[in-house]
């Protein structure tokens, strides 16, 4: 964690930086293609249409590949610009190919904060809500009167006041969830409070997480991955093409053509915009470009510099353990996935995003 602390307090050169919350543009989503969702047909983009500096493509590329990357995608209005793969498989030294699984890991929290907004829209459950109202009184070892303050959506916005000097930030027990500060008073990036929100949908849904996740999202728009149970965690595994696709429906306000998956417009902005004073870099369970600071994972102090000096302001990001990524930047009408193994140490190694987007820049002019 101090590795990429020291290396974003020795940037020198800052490209400005707007503190306007993303709107997706109403205008750019109308002609996006979007791939039919029961075959592998996917149109794809001839580069050599687009106004990018092919040259530095492969200077990308051996970056990528040279940091453990898998699988990475740009979509392009919907089309595939750029889709390539190396290296093998987790359990088998099978080559790594479109039809390859790999985990999502906390970037799959853009897809519980999707599923948490289609639950709300559907009337179970509303983020004002507390979350004892779902996981019952004594989920954590708080004061009945501390518990109360806690509410879904300081979930969705790191803002529990849940004490994170634990020796494990993932467990769930409530022996593990202590009091360090009032709920909306506090933040830090704690994965267990997250880790539960799916125990909150699937028990307002009355509805198994798989199978509420494959029904109101992945039926509707071709992504077939699977929640798996490990230890306290439960990690999305998927394809990086089904990774795309969610990009793609979050890129369109939650549309999928002309399926609504989620229809709850203020929600979707709610979820990609500012979500409290303290880190304004954080959004319902997605990260954003372009703001005065950021707190990032492991630390509780902010950081007065963007998310990603390199990547356009408006960018939205899900990113999780070992550069897993799906961002969406609404005013270049792109959707950009990475897969792979770990680049470098830390939690979700800020330090290789801000070099692939610097990489990327160079690319996409």
């Amino acid at each position: 964690m101090l590795k990429h602390l020291f290396y974003f307090m020795t940037i020198i050169f800052f490209m400005s930086c707007s503190n306007d919350d993303v709107q997706l543009d109403d205008q750019s989503t109308q002609n996006l293609y979007f791939p039919p969702i029961e075959s592998d047909e996917w149109e794809s983009m001839d580069i050599n249409t687009l106004d990018w500096n092919e040259d530095s493509l492969e200077e990308l590329y051996s970056y990528l590949q040279d940091n453990n990357t898998r699988a990475f995608i740009i979509l392009k209005n919907g089309k595939i610009a750029v889709e390539i793969y190396w290296g093998n498989t987790i359990n088998d030294s099978s080559e790594f190919t479109k039809n390859s699984n790999w985990y999502w890991a906390s970037a799959g929290k853009t897809l519980t904060a999707t599923l948490i907004g289609i639950a709300q829209e559907e009337g179970f459950l509303n983020i004002q809500d507390k979350t004892s109202d779902y996981l019952g009184v004594g989920w954590t070892s708080l004061t009945p009167e501390q518990e109360d303050k806690i509410k879904i959506i300081n979930q969705l916005s790191m803002t529990t006041g849940l004490d994170f000097n634990v020796d494990n930030l993932n467990c769930t027990f409530p022996q593990c969830l202590n009091y360090s500060a009032n709920a909306g008073e506090q933040w830090y990036y704690h994965n267990a409070p997250y880790t539960l929100l799916q125990d909150v949908v699937s028990n307002a849904t009355q509805t198994d997480y798989n199978i509420y996740t494959n029904q109101r999202i992945g039926d509707k728009i071709g992504m077939n991955g699977q929640w798996v149970n490990n230890g306290f965690s439960t990690t999305y595994w998927s394809t990086a093409r089904e990774m795309a696709r969610f990009g793609l429906l979050i890129s369109n306000h939650g549309k999928w053509k002309n399926t609504d998956v989620l229809s709850d417009l203020d929600y979707v902005e709610q979820m990609i915009s500012t979500s409290q004073n303290l880190n304004p870099s954080y959004g319902y369970l997605w990260w954003l470009n372009g703001k005065s600071s950021v707190i990032l994972p492991g630390i509780a102090s902010p950081i007065d510099l963007p998310l990603s000096q390199y990547a356009p302001t408006d960018m939205v990001a899900g990113m999780g353990k070992n550069g897993q990524y799906v961002e969406i930047v609404p005013s270049l009408d792109l959707v950009i996935v990475r897969m792979g193994e770990a680049p470098g140490e830390s939690l979700v190694n800020f330090t290789f995003h801000n070099e692939m987007w610097q990489k990327l820049s160079e690319v996409i002019n």
